[in-house]
């Protein structure tokens, strides 16, 4: 039995003198990680926190996310992480819904937060903890224990708080050891959200013991530059994020020999992109496609097929099971386009307090991922789109994502939403935003002339609207639901 505490362990005693963690300006060997670490679970624990207990994290990207992930897990408690961009009334929600007893988080994201309990702030931090011994706590926990209660975005309602155990993450964790051939010698940079996909390569770190370098934004030509001075090898990175990164001025003129993966996830990110960002980057990216109720690896593209397969978003990983299904729940044929479902020690707990949700989410052992797709003969998932998404004009389906393939083979064309709105006639009827690229132009005609030449009439938008850019989450996806809105509000 393994747990991110027993795993922990391990590796700051056989890495002892071996860097751990940086931010350019501090740098902690494994041993005072542990040092550290172990002194914060002790504090965690003296201000009465017990195994289970939940504690909330509020806080940009900083080294102390990584040393709360692991003295949480010596403490046996529950982490809670909050994505910072979030409003204060969501935070409020989660900290309220989660049973939060303590709070850890950075001041200035505390404004506008009116129910607040117990609060350590990172200006308390290091005062806080130093009192106390570097002796990990004698807590038994168990690889079936809650480690995160993570939050769902939110798209469908109030967000949902997935339990994640102490072998969901490792199983995670091993899965992107594997896919992305991570070993003790790479260097992690984190500059995407701790809170989030970012954390899981965290946790590869602390199986094998690399060094972890944290990044508080996401600056391209910053970043760029310090691939270069930290020799970076390893990174998750939102499709927007190697977008902008791969388009950057400066960045033919960098040296990114060092850099050997680009875990990509988060959002799906269109075949022609993915042509364009192989041929800037070469073959580095690693794509996965996971949800929070099954983390990151559900599927993986291995980097030396993704050039051969870009609609695709990988193979099955090695610790799940996955099937297509038809809405009663019967499988389907290679081909045909279902719901993708799937189980194994990656899949979640459950949903934090809520067993309506979980039964429905979670049937026979099944985690009903909502996203609709297909396999083909050689097992490489190719997803379609959300189940909810998908727009029912005149009795037959569109699916999104096959309309913003097309509009995105358009030279001019830098994303894209497609969606469907209010029509008297049909029901709904396919209606797109787009952002061009810097200086460049294209009519609304000549897109929808490209989609009469790819598709059927009945999957050709109906209308184009031209935007400066397109709304999107912390985590880099496009917010359909908040765009289509707009319009079903204003037939009402």
């Amino acid at each position: 039995m393994e747990t991110i505490a027993s795993l922990a362990r391990k590796t700051c005693l056989s890495c002892a003198n071996k860097p751990a963690l940086s931010n350019g300006r501090t740098t902690y060997l494994y041993r005072e990680l542990c040092e550290r670490t172990a002194r914060l679970a002790q504090a965690l624990l003296d201000r009465g926190l017990q195994k289970g207990d939940r504690v909330a994290i509020l806080m940009s990207n900083r080294l102390e996310h990584i040393e709360l992930d692991v003295a949480i897990a010596w403490a046996g408690l529950i982490k809670v992480p909050l994505n910072y961009r979030l409003h204060p009334k969501e935070h409020e929600y989660i900290l309220e819904h989660s049973g939060a007893i303590l709070l850890i988080a950075e001041p200035h994201l505390l404004q506008g937060i009116e129910t607040l309990g117990p609060i350590v702030t990172t200006e308390e931090y290091e005062e806080w903890i130093s009192p106390y011994p570097d002796t990990i706590p004698d807590i038994e926990v168990d690889e079936d224990d809650t480690y995160a209660i993570m939050y769902t975005s939110g798209t469908t309602g109030r967000p949902k708080g997935v339990m994640l155990t102490h072998r969901n993450f490792i199983s995670g964790a091993l899965s992107l050891i594997m896919g992305c051939g991570i070993t003790q010698q790479d260097v992690i940079g984190h500059v995407a959200p701790l809170t989030h996909g970012s954390n899981f390569l965290a946790q590869c770190a602390l199986l094998l013991g690399c060094k972890q370098v944290v990044f508080n934004k996401f600056e391209p030509e910053d970043f760029l530059e310090a691939i270069e001075k930290e020799k970076i090898t390893t990174v998750f990175l939102v499709p927007t994020m190697v977008n902008l990164m791969i388009h950057e001025e400066s960045f033919r003129s960098r040296d990114l020999s060092s850099l050997r993966t680009i875990n990509m996830a988060g959002a799906p990110m269109a075949a022609e992109k993915i042509k364009e960002a192989l041929e800037r980057i070469g073959p580095k990216i690693v794509e996965t496609y996971g949800q929070v109720e099954a983390p990151m690896t559900i599927t993986m593209m291995p980097r030396d097929e993704l050039a051969n397969k870009p609609d695709s978003c990988g193979a099955i990983g090695p610790f799940v099971d996955v099937k297509i299904v038809d809405d009663l729940g019967m499988p389907l044929s290679d081909g045909e386009i279902g719901e993708v479902i799937c189980r194994g020690s990656l899949v979640m707990k459950g949903y934090w307090n809520q067993p309506e949700a979980t039964a429905e989410t979670l049937k026979d052992g099944w985690l009903h991922t909502g996203d609709l797709g297909w396999l083909d003969p050689q097992g490489f998932l190719h997803l379609v789109d959300r189940k909810k998404d998908v727009i029912i004009s005149g009795g037959a389906n569109v699916y999104p994502r096959e309309v913003e393939e097309v509009l995105n083979l358009h030279p001019a064309v830098k994303e894209t939403c497609v969606f469907g709105i209010p029509d008297e006639k049909w029901g709904e009827v396919v209606y797109a935003h787009v952002v061009l690229r810097d200086g460049q132009k294209v009519t609304e005609q000549e897109l929808i002339e490209l989609c009469r030449n790819h598709l059927g009439g009945y999957k050709k938008p109906k209308g184009i609207h031209i935007v400066d850019q397109l709304p999107k989450s912390s985590y880099g996806k496009i917010m359909r639901k908040e765009i289509r809105a707009e319009y079903w509000r204003a037939s009402q």
